[in-house]
C-alpha cells in the first residue's frame, strides 16, 4: 500500500477530541499540543504515532471538555494559617470588623489546587481512532498519487523507447556526416579510407547511447516493482529519479540530433513532475 503524508484524522467521545494534520516532511516530526494534565502520557502518543508512522510532520490537537470532572485540592492548614495571622494584625493594629469567609475566597489561589480527572485508556483510544482515520485517509491519498505516478512513468518509458528506436538511425547520420565532412576537407589527397572509417567508429561509440538507454529502461522497472511494493518507499524511488535524470542528462550531452534532444527535455520534465508526487509518499 502506498501512503501519502498529507491527510487529517479526528475522533471523538465522552469528554476528549482529537485532531491530527500530516503534511509531507523528511523525517518524522510530531508537534502535540495538550492540556499540561495529560503530561504524563504524552510519551505514549508519541510512541503510538512512531509505531504507524516513519515519515511526516504531525500537528496534533488534544481537546478534553469540561464535562471532564474537576478536583479541588484546598489546603486546610495553609487556610487556617492565613486566617490566624489576619487575626493576629487585627488585634495588634486595633483593626475594626469581621474577617469573614469572603475574606479568603478572594485568596483562594493561594491555597486551592485544581486537577482535571480523566482515564488514560479513553484519551488513548480516542488517539487511535484518530491514527486509525488519519491512516485511512493517507491510504486514500496514496492510491491517487500512485495511479498519477504510473500514468507519468509509462510516459517516461514511451519517450525512452522512442529514443531506443532512432538510436542506431543516429549512429549512421553520425557516422555519414564524419565521412563527408573528411572527405570535403581532403578533396583531392589521397585518403586512407579505412583510417577515416576507424575515425568515425571512434566518434560514433562516443556518442552511443544505448547503455543510458538499457540503465534507463531498468530504473524504470526497478521503480514500478517498488511502487507495486508499497511501504516505506518514498526515499527509494526519489533515488531512482535521480539516476534517471543522471542518464537522461548524459544522453542530451552526448546527442546532437534534435528529435533526441527534444526528447531528454520532456523526459526531464517528466522526472521532475514525477519527482514532486514522490515527495509525499512516505
Amino acid at each position: 500500500m502506498v501512503q501519502s503524508m498529507t491527510g487529517f484524522g479526528s475522533a471523538e467521545k465522552e469528554y476528549c477530541r482529537v485532531e491530527i494534520r500530516s503534511i509531507n516532511h523528511r523525517h518524522l516530526d510530531i508537534v502535540l499540543k495538550a492540556p499540561s494534565f495529560l503530561n504524563q502520557i504524552e510519551m505514549s502518543l508519541r510512541t503510538l504515532v512512531k509505531e504507524n508512522f516513519s515519515r511526516g510532520k504531525f500537528d496534533i490537537f488534544i481537546t478534553v471538555s469540561e464535562q471532564a470532572s474537576t478536583e479541588l485540592d484546598i489546603k486546610t492548614d495553609l487556610v487556617k494559617k492565613i486566617h490566624t495571622a489576619f487575626r493576629d494584625i487585627q488585634d495588634e493594629l486595633s483593626i475594626p470588623g469581621e474577617i469573614d469567609i469572603n475574606a479568603l475566597i478572594n485568596l483562594h489561589g493561594m491555597f486551592i489546587e485544581t486537577s482535571q480527572k480523566y482515564d488514560a485508556g479513553t484519551v488513548q483510544d480516542v488517539f487511535r481512532e484518530a491514527l486509525f482515520d488519519l491512516r485511512a485517509m493517507r491510504a486514500r491519498e496514496g492510491g491517487s498519487l500512485a495511479a498519477e505516478i504510473h500514468r507519468m512513468i509509462d510516459s517516461l518509458a514511451g519517450m525512452n523507447e522512442k529514443i531506443s528506436g532512432s538510436c542506431e538511425k543516429v549512429l549512421s547520420d553520425t557516422r555519414a556526416k564524419f565521412v563527408e565532412r573528411i572527405k570535403v576537407l581532403l578533396e583531392g589527397k589521397e585518403v586512407d579510407g579505412s583510417r577515416i572509417l576507424q575515425e568515425a567508429a571512434v566518434i560514433a561509440a562516443r556518442l552511443d547511447i544505448s547503455e543510458e538507454i538499457t540503465r534507463i529502461g531498468s530504473h524504470i522497472r526497478q521503480f514500478r516493482a517498488i511502487l507495486a511494493e508499497g511501504g516505506i518507499i518514498g526515499r527509494k524511488l526519489d533515488f531512482i529519479l535521480q539516476e534517471l535524470n543522471r542518464e537522461v542528462n548524459t544522453i542530451a550531452s552526448k546527442s546532437s540530433d534534435y528529435g533526441v534532444s527534444s526528447l531528454t527535455v520532456d523526459m526531464k520534465t517528466e522526472i521532475e513532475k514525477i519527482r514532486e508526487q514522490v515527495q509525499n509518499i512516505q
